[in-house]
């Protein structure tokens, strides 16, 4: 086994030894048993990026599946008109890749980029596919994943159709607090204004002017660090109903 340097010129991984680790991180394969993940882990490479390198690009033909162990990835593609468009924030423990273990030789339609310094773990597809036939639970924890985001994407779609801006804005933040499982009113928003937007089809300046209209109605605080205070979250969704049901898309 041996960590080896990305072909968009990443730098070398934490070693050999955080693949274990890194296989234990993720859904689809820690509820393995212990020696069976590290028969995986066996398999898997490290490679490190630096924020704003590229994991792979639009137009590349891949066979990986790539896992996110450290720092934050992503995923976004081009219009024809060259604006971005988020599709999603990888965290540790998230993966993407999964399609080419499916369709040999896919190309990427989408971008990842570091978002910060990370460290990714990548298995082949040969090596993956082996596992999927000796392990076939694997496979369904692959199947619950993209089930999943196809979930969120249908949703995303359906807000985006429907919904004004302001009410996006507060389902997005109603997510992240449910994401985060916890009681705590104060949640991390996961990405910059600039993605927010794009995610949800808007512009940063309507971000921020949205922001600061709740602020001002006491329904949030926005501190330092890029965290959202939510008083009371019931009286948020509450105010995005009747938002909506005003009508308007803003």
């Amino acid at each position: 086994m041996e960590c080896r340097h990305h072909i968009h010129g990443s730098h070398p991984g934490h070693g050999c030894n955080s693949h274990a680790g890194c296989i234990r991180l993720v859904p689809i394969f820690n509820h393995l048993e212990e020696e069976q993940m590290a028969k995986i882990g066996a398999s898997v490479e490290t490679l490190a990026l630096q924020k704003g390198e590229m994991l792979f690009r639009a137009g590349e033909r891949d066979d990986t599946l790539y896992i996110i162990h450290t720092g934050k990835v992503r995923i976004y593609r081009l219009a024809d008109s060259g604006k971005e468009q988020l599709v999603r924030i990888l965290n540790p423990g998230d993966f993407t890749g999964e399609l080419a273990v499916f369709q040999p030789g896919e190309i990427h339609e989408n971008y990842a980029e570091a978002l910060q310094d990370s460290t990714i773990c990548r298995m082949k597809q040969k090596d993956l596919q082996a596992y999927l036939l000796a392990y076939p639970q694997i496979a369904l924890k692959i199947l619950a994943e993209i089930t999943k985001r196809l979930e969120e994407s249908e949703k995303q779609t359906a807000r985006v159709a429907v919904e004004n801006v302001e009410s996006r804005i507060i389902s997005f933040l109603a997510s992240c607090v449910e994401r985060s499982g916890a009681d705590d009113t104060v949640i991390a928003l996961p990405m910059s204004k600039k993605d927010l937007a794009s995610y949800l089809g808007t512009t940063p300046e309507t971000i921020s002017r949205k922001f600061t209209n709740l602020e001002k109605q006491g329904l949030i605080e926005q501190l330092p660090n890029k965290k959202i205070k939510i008083p009371d979250l019931d009286g948020l969704l509450l105010y995005a109903d009747e938002a909506t049901s005003a009508g308007g898309h803003h």
